[in-house]
């Protein structure tokens, strides 16, 4: 069973969990469900390293909001990691268990319900913040782009009304591949997602590739044992893509350029 997890001070994920608890059962913190228990966290969803001290679940799904400079409207899905210092949770150099089939799914549905988010954006980011300690797979479901947006009522149900979507039906099992290359927000990799046959792993943005040596990319694989394939952004692989290539081809690994 996978646990639902938000923060009680990040406005988004809060309302989704609201939404969401009204129809489970509060036994001690946790509410039980069906199909998913759900909890909500006194701390930061990027520094919930923690929870596996407290509760086993098989997987960890943060509902969350997202933030963007350029405020252009999104919702987004992605795996948790830091290629380098962890600047906003997690530990260094460290990268999560993704959970590719549920972010493929999700992906999807919400793509199929376009028309109830005419205004947004719909697009995985490369993976980036904590928590990146956790033993099962986690993933953050997050709602962008401004207050306005996360304080939402209307929209954060609509976003959890899919999550329960998802997680109530059979999710399909998809083979997984790695990607590099791209920027944050990887439009060959959503294409993939929402059109393609493959579900992501961990997505390793070109502006990282710097920081990727052979131990970084032995960590990354063993995290991504599910993963057959290796899908890459061939012109966004930037000037590391001779490196990129010489790592692979120490894998089993499928690559294939886009």
């Amino acid at each position: 069973m996978e646990l639902l997890v938000a923060y009680q001070d990040d406005p988004a994920g809060h309302n989704m969990a609201k939404y969401l608890s009204k129809e489970m059962t509060l036994e001690g913190d946790v509410f039980r469900g069906k199909y998913y228990d759900l909890l909500i966290i006194p701390t930061p969803a990027i520094s919930a390293d923690w929870l596996e001290e407290k509760y086993d679940y098989d997987g960890f799904i943060f509902l969350s909001k997202h933030a963007a400079e350029s405020g252009v409207l999104a919702l987004t899905c992605h795996s948790t990691g830091n290629f380098s210092d962890a600047k906003f949770g997690g530990n260094n150099k460290q990268v999560a268990i993704p959970h590719p089939d549920f972010q493929k799914s999700y992906l999807q549905t919400l793509k199929k319900n376009q028309e109830q988010f005419p205004e947004f954006q719909i697009t995985i980011e490369a993976t980036h913040h904590g928590p990146t300690a956790l033993n099962k797979p986690c993933i953050f479901v997050e709602i962008g782009t401004t207050e306005k947006q996360w304080t939402d009522v209307s929209l954060c149900n609509s976003v959890a009304k899919l999550v329960h979507q998802v997680l109530s039906g059979e999710i399909p099992k998809n083979p997984v591949a790695i990607c590099f290359g791209g920027t944050h927000y990887p439009s060959k990799f959503t294409k993939q997602l929402l059109e393609g046959k493959y579900a992501l792993g961990t997505v390793t943005p070109k502006h990282a590739l710097d920081d990727l040596d052979e131990e970084l990319f032995s960590h990354i694989m063993s995290q991504n044992s599910m993963a057959k394939f290796a899908l890459l952004d061939w012109a966004g692989l930037g000037p590391n893509k001779q490196k990129v290539l010489d790592f692979l081809e120490q894998t089993k690994l499928e690559v294939i350029k886009l």
